[in-house]
């Protein structure tokens, strides 16, 4: 390996939760939030799950600023929806370059800092678990770093280049808590079940050099956000005829839990953020109109922020996102209460 250089050792995940453990309230939030999440899941609870927040969190002041704005919507729609804040700490990128997220750049000014990253991140998560009561979302980009958030995490996604990936597929076997599966980039459904399938079974693995058995996850569902075409073209997979597809997937397959979750951005929205809105109308409508669909539907993702769009990295706007574009404060916030309504 003579291109790559080891350059520091780098805490285990054990030695970080120790230096900042969870507190026992955070803890009892936690577990609260887990068996909500895990009602809507299962069926058990018909509340809609709402995961929402930034594209990318990119600093610690503007997210918590966010989230505690979602703190003081929570108590007035908690009837009707239970809200996921995603804290997206790491990012994917299709050509390999710009941001990757706070947990190689912490400062989205500054350089590559995976050691600060790792302890940016937990204190982020841990501060929104203790100061406002929500664990949140975040994406296992990488399968062996999840255990530095596994005690904070309430849901998890594996993003639409990673579903494929075996590790991903057997990790998220391992999980006790939902785990949202994104179709593919090029929109493949079989793809995506096939995931779904995988991670719902137990499997014998390498994770973090030991052998592991997993017990399999049943919490493991969809999440469709989209998919670009052969010609490139963003087309969007949230229509009623997608969603009835994947009705029949589930049922040809017998899996566990069927439930899918609409991304409303991405290519659902051709990256126009200021869809979502209509989006999650189409989709309740679709919903309202199919017992079937209404049934596999729990709640959506959303991606938003303070401020409308998005920035260049150097984020001399203050809460607005400096990777994809996002639904500003005002507008979330409408929508929220409108997706409570007809809920």
């Amino acid at each position: 390996m003579k291109n790559m250089t080891f350059k520091r050792r780098l805490p285990i995940p054990k030695e970080l939760k120790e230096l900042y453990p969870v507190s026992e309230e955070g803890a009892r939030a936690k577990a609260q939030n887990d068996a909500q999440i895990r009602d809507i899941i299962t069926g058990k609870s018909d509340k809609m799950l709402l995961v929402i927040g930034p594209c990318s969190a990119d600093r610690e002041d503007a997210v918590l600023d966010y989230i505690g704005r979602l703190s003081t919507i929570r108590e007035q729609v908690k009837d009707k929806i239970v809200i996921v804040p995603r804290i997206f700490t790491n990012k994917p990128r299709t050509t390999g370059a710009g941001y990757k997220g706070m947990l190689h750049q912490p400062d989205p000014q500054g350089g590559s800092d995976v050691l600060a990253g790792i302890v940016a991140i937990r204190r982020l998560h841990m501060r929104v678990l203790n100061e406002t009561g929500f664990s949140c979302a975040d994406e296992m980009l990488y399968p062996e770093e999840h255990r530095f958030l596994s005690d904070l995490l309430s849901y998890v996604t594996i993003g639409a280049r990673s579903v494929e990936n075996q590790q991903h597929r057997l990790t998220a076997s391992g999980l006790d808590i939902p785990v949202g599966m994104k179709n593919p980039t090029g929109g493949d459904l079989t793809v995506l079940m096939n995931s779904i399938g995988a991670a719902q079974l137990p499997h014998t693995f390498i994770y973090r050099n030991w052998e592991v058995e997993s017990k399999g996850n049943s919490l493991t569902h969809a999440v469709l956000r989209g998919y670009k075409d052969l010609n490139g073209a963003m087309r969007p997979n949230h229509g009623p005829d997608e969603l009835t597809k994947i009705a029949g997937l589930y049922a040809q397959r017998g899996l566990k839990n069927p439930a899918i979750i609409i991304d409303t951005n991405h290519c659902n929205s051709g990256k126009d953020a200021l869809k979502q809105p209509e989006i999650t109308r189409k989709v309740l409508e679709s919903a309202n109109k199919s017992t079937e669909i209404k049934t596999l539907l729990k709640g959506f993702m959303v991606e938003s922020y303070i401020e409308d769009g998005c920035q260049g990295s150097e984020g001399s706007v203050y809460g607005q996102s400096i990777t994809d574009p996002c639904l500003g404060w005002e507008k979330t916030e409408k929508l929220i209460f409108d997706l409570a309504e007809k809920w």
